[in-house]
């Protein structure tokens, strides 16, 4: 079987789409007609988005926060699991913790960390974070 052509025609048949939508049958469907409300996905393509996601906020960090690249790879992966969790727009809302990353003030960041509405709602999560950014 030429897969390359039924991928190339089931594309025209079915048509791309990016973002979720209800298909004609009612089904959250996604790219080329997968109903993920019935099929899912896999662990590997779990996988393989998750690994785009970072590789997506990493780079967000790279670009926006200057001193980033200066960080321990520990205080990249807080930052990088900040992003993932709250957005980069978001992220850039916290004002006083960035200004501290920046200055270097791990402690003052932490704290920082800790004194908003994100960590009360994610509990241990950013207990976490707070350690990893104080501690390095």
């Amino acid at each position: 079987m030429h897969k390359d052509k039924l991928i190339e025609e089931l594309k025209r048949d079915e048509g791309v789409e990016l973002r979720p939508y209800k298909c004609s049958a009612g089904f959250l469907t996604l790219g080329v007609g997968r109903n993920i409300e019935e099929r899912g996905i896999t662990m590997d393509e779990s996988d393989y988005l998750l690994a785009n996601d970072i590789t997506i906020c990493e780079e967000e960090a790279t670009r926006v926060f200057k001193w980033f690249a200066d960080l321990t790879d520990v205080r990249q992966r807080a930052i990088i699991n900040m992003i993932f969790n709250l957005g980069l727009t978001k992220l850039l809302n916290f004002k006083k913790f960035l200004a501290a990353m920046e200055a270097g003030d791990y402690v003052t960041a932490g704290k920082e960390m800790l004194d908003s509405r994100w960590a009360r709602q994610v509990g241990n999560r950013s207990d976490r974070l707070e350690q990893m950014i104080v501690n390095g």
